[in-house]
């Protein structure tokens, strides 16, 4: 694997950080109350699904011999997935960059700086990546699991609560994250009005769009920020299958020699 797995801390995932670094997210309750909300989320229905799948009893043996060859193809689709994933985030940064789909690469503002909807190429965009993201740590997370379901009863046993906990929570989860592109952009008016405002201190018009992609101006700064949400997104949404992976790692190094 070409860079070590990232990890989120327990209700501290570096995209609730990035948000609220932004002012466009409030941090509030703690782990106990992030508990208590899950709760909430699972129905009776999903509770006697995840009570069944962790009475399961696994007894197969797993296939040492391939073990090793299991374990070094998960680590490189993984790190495929996440490089591909985090080329076009960082190329979609210059435009015409080549095999970069036009749909994920960075767009030109629209419009009139003072017009209300100049947000809108902005929010597309967000959203063609969260659907790029989507579709690929989806088919990775299925190759983790099953991978890993190959290694020992208990690894099998915690691949089939991951599969529940997909089923159950992808629908809220996306729910979610889909609400994303609708606070950056309080973040992007937030900028931007603040530049417009400048302007009319100043006495002083812009009608130039390519100032204000230079170094530290408004929307350069606007669309570093983007980036650094969408690489923070893009880490969360990899959570499962690093989890997956570590609990792979480690059954490894428990079993005898």
């Amino acid at each position: 694997m070409t860079r070590a797995l990232t990890r989120t801390n327990f209700h501290s995932s570096q995209l609730i950080r990035t948000l609220a670094d932004l002012a466009v997210l409030e941090t509030t309750g703690s782990a106990a109350a992030f508990g208590e909300k899950l709760g909430l989320w699972i129905g009776f229905t999903d509770a006697i699904a995840l009570t069944g799948v962790h009475n399961t009893n696994t007894v197969e043996e797993a296939p040492e011999a391939a073990l090793p060859m299991v374990g070094a193809a998960l680590g490189d689709e993984f790190a495929k997935v996440r490089a591909g994933l985090e080329s076009a985030i960082f190329k979609s940064q210059a435009p015409n960059t080549g095999r970069t789909r036009a749909e994920l690469t960075l767009p030109k503002l629209e419009g009139p700086l003072d017009d209300v909807k100049a947000y809108a190429p902005f929010r597309r965009y967000h959203q063609a990546h969260q659907r790029d993201m989507e579709n690929n740590v989806r088919s990775l997370r299925a190759k983790v699991r099953d991978g890993v379901a190959k290694a020992s009863p208990a690894l099998k046993q915690l691949t089939a609560l991951d599969a529940a906990f997909d089923g159950i929570l992808a629908e809220r989860e996306g729910r979610l994250l889909a609400t994303i592109p609708s606070l950056l952009e309080k973040r992007f008016n937030h900028l931007r009005k603040a530049y417009l405002q400048t302007l009319r201190d100043t006495q002083q018009t812009d009608d130039n769009p390519d100032l204000w992609m230079k170094p530290g101006a408004w929307l350069a700064r606007f669309c570093a920020e983007l980036q650094a949400v969408l690489l923070a997104e893009l880490d969360l949404r990899l959570q499962p299958a690093v989890g997956l992976l570590e609990a792979f790692q480690h059954d490894k190094k428990l079993q005898p020699i």
